[in-house]
């Protein structure tokens, strides 16, 4: 009987260096879509090795990874920086996002189960609670969980991935957005039909009802960044594009 190889110590070094990119990755991409680094900061190499105790590789490494993933920008001879999404871009995302929301909304009036939907109204009543405090950072983290868990449920692994994807690209356009305590307690509202058309089983009824939430939160963004831009105050309500 041949002995079970044991690892070389490249193999270790190998899986140690994998395992600390992922975690050096993670943790930048945290600070990020929080707004500790925020679009268009420049991420020095070596003060962030300094600061989460690893070597330059790891950092390098998760670098290269958040590129990947849309978050940062490197340029030859200047560095890398936080992405900063123009607007012509954020309303592409906006716009495949609500495809997607849509394909989302069919499938769970469809398959979701009792004890998913009861999850799913925990997290809309949580959001309310939110609202009541006026605690909009707590809200915001909830919103994005109330999303992700909707897509998550439809049982689509590939549109999980793309629609994570599109929501961090999208994070870094709408973080003064979503800052904004006065828009909590419209949005909030905006997810009680979401969570009623779900559960009357009609695939058309649920994925009208994400769909038009997306447009409707695509245009309030593109809205608040018009006023920021021009100082003009945004309309009380953006008229919604209807859907054909």
């Amino acid at each position: 009987m041949s002995a079970v190889p044991h690892p070389t110590h490249s193999t270790i070094a190998l899986l140690q260096t994998s395992s600390l990119t992922s975690v050096v990755q993670q943790e930048l991409e945290r600070a990020i879509l929080v707004g500790e680094y925020p679009p268009g900061s420049k991420l020095i190499e070596a003060a962030l090795a300094l600061k989460l105790g690893v070597s330059r590789g790891p950092v390098r490494e998760a670098f290269r990874m958040l590129e990947e993933g849309g978050l940062l920008r490197v340029e030859k001879n200047r560095g890398v920086f936080v992405r900063d999404i123009p607007t012509a871009e954020a309303i592409e995302i906006f716009d495949l996002r609500a495809t997607l929301d849509e394909l989302v909304g069919r499938q769970l009036a469809v398959h979701i189960t009792p004890a998913q939907f009861k999850e799913v109204k925990a997290l809309v009543a949580d959001m309310e609670r939110q609202v009541k405090a006026q605690d909009a950072y707590t809200y915001h983290l909830l919103n994005l969980q109330f999303h992700d868990r909707l897509v998550e449920l439809a049982g689509n692994r590939k549109l999980t991935e793309i629609y994570r994807k599109l929501i961090k690209e999208l994070s870094l356009f709408r973080r003064l957005n979503l800052a904004d305590s006065w828009l909590m307690p419209i949005t909030a509202h905006e997810h009680r039909p979401i969570v009623a058309a779900i559960a009357s089983g009609d695939p058309e009824r649920a994925g009208r009802a994400m769909f038009e939430h997306a447009m409707d939160s695509k245009n309030r963004t593109i809205s608040n960044e018009l006023a920021r831009a021009t100082g003009v105050p945004l309309a009380a309500k953006t008229p919604r594009r209807k859907r054909v």
